[in-house]
């Protein structure tokens, strides 16, 4: 049996004022192509479908249309779980309606004997697939809570989860189905990344609380899905193959330079899947560049990519912004660099509020704040004097 293994696709995010939303629907267009290319039985969508709980509507089509057209007019199962950016409760709403499809939407953790674990009949035979959404800290999870496996911190409970998911589907599966996991959730020692910039993941759900050590992974299963971590790589730890199929596109500018990626992942039943990488190329790159507007502004070779720029300079640098976005129309940011230590400061106390971000935007912009931002402003400023104490 081959699996499409994909995650992180986050419809919807915006890069500052840009939409990605064409950029995704090309994106899923490029995964739709390789499934065809590559014969796919099944496809794993490891989380965050979505970038927001409740996603506008735009995304709302993209993103359920790309899981239609992944099922090749109906031919293969496409499974998805909940990610810490979904919502389970969408999902879960939505699920009914996608059956037909063979869409299969996993929103909320479920006892294994109750949609916890699909048995999927696929063209190659059948699949029993463990479904691991993301589980928030402090959530209960009522198959569980009613034994005692229920207990110790976060990092312990997914390991239960992972072992209740892995008893049931081996003893399911017999020698006639293959068995993995799809799941959401951190192994300790994932490469998150090293720019020092922001990245897509959300950092709410990135610390040690999150963490989960590798016997969280199954070692009897055939493969292991998983999602949340944007960079590309194998679980760090794990005794089967497991990957971090990561991100659709360079989310944001913590990724840029990833190359981006699809899974591929044969199975037979009761052995080990054999895992390979295939390379995505839909997507505009992201970079940051640094260095003097001269050394910056004449280069072509960034004209195509969205920017962030840092340019160094002997000061504060009115018109910085717009000059910059004359020359690269995907602009995303730019920051004049200079010895602020050197500049003489200057007391703001005296000034109204509106005044000192009229200041403060124009001293990290280079360029005076458009009217429309201190409108929104003023309307912020207003609500939060006259809000209750």
């Amino acid at each position: 049996m081959r699996i499409l293994h994909t995650s992180d696709w986050h419809v919807g995010k915006r890069l500052g004022r840009f939409s990605r939303i064409e950029e995704t629907r090309r994106a899923i267009e490029e995964l739709a192509t390789i499934a065809d290319q590559e014969a796919v039985d099944l496809v794993c969508h490891s989380g965050d479908l979505f970038d927001r709980p409740v996603p506008p509507m735009e995304a709302l089509q993209v993103g359920l249309g790309g899981l239609v057209r992944l099922t090749g007019g109906g031919t293969r199962p496409v499974v998805v779980v909940a990610g810490n950016h979904d919502s389970s409760e969408l999902f879960d709403a939505l699920a009914p309606f996608l059956a037909g499809w063979g869409i299969h939407l996993v929103g909320s953790i479920k006892a294994p004997a109750e949609g916890g674990v699909l048995r999927l009949e696929t063209g190659a035979g059948d699949a029993l697939v463990a479904c691991l959404p993301f589980l928030r800290e402090g959530r209960v999870v009522d198959f569980m809570a009613e034994t005692d496996r229920w207990y110790g911190q976060y990092a312990e409970r997914v390991r239960r989860l992972t072992e209740a998911y892995s008893e049931y589907v081996i003893a399911e599966a017999g020698t006639e189905a293959v068995s993995l996991l799809v799941a959401h959730f951190m192994v300790t020692g994932a490469r998150v990344g090293g720019h020092g910039a922001p990245r897509g993941e959300r950092e709410l759900h990135m610390g040690e609380a999150y963490a989960v050590g590798e016997g969280a992974i199954p070692p009897s299963l055939g493969y292991v899905a998983m999602g949340h971590i944007h960079a590309p790589q194998p679980v760090p730890g794990a005794n089967v193959p497991a990957e971090y199929a990561g991100s659709l596109l360079e989310l944001d500018f913590g990724e840029s330079g990833e190359e981006k990626r699809v899974v591929i992942a044969d199975l037979e039943p009761g052995k080990r899947a054999v895992v390979r990488s295939v390379r995505l190329s839909s997507g505009r790159r992201l970079q940051q560049v640094s260095g003097t507007w001269e050394e910056i502004g004449s280069r072509t070779d960034l004209v195509e990519r969205y920017l962030d720029l840092k340019v160094d300079t002997d000061g504060p640098e009115p018109g910085l912004d717009a000059l910059a976005r004359d020359v690269f129309p995907y602009l995303v940011k730019v920051a004049a660099v200079y010895d602020r230590e050197a500049v003489e400061p200057v007391s703001y106390s005296h000034l109204p509020w509106e005044d000192i971000y009229r200041a403060y935007y124009e001293q990290e912009r280079g360029e005076p704040a458009p009217e429309e931002l201190l409108a929104a402003f003023r309307e912020v400023e207003d609500e939060v004097s006259h809000a209750a104490p």
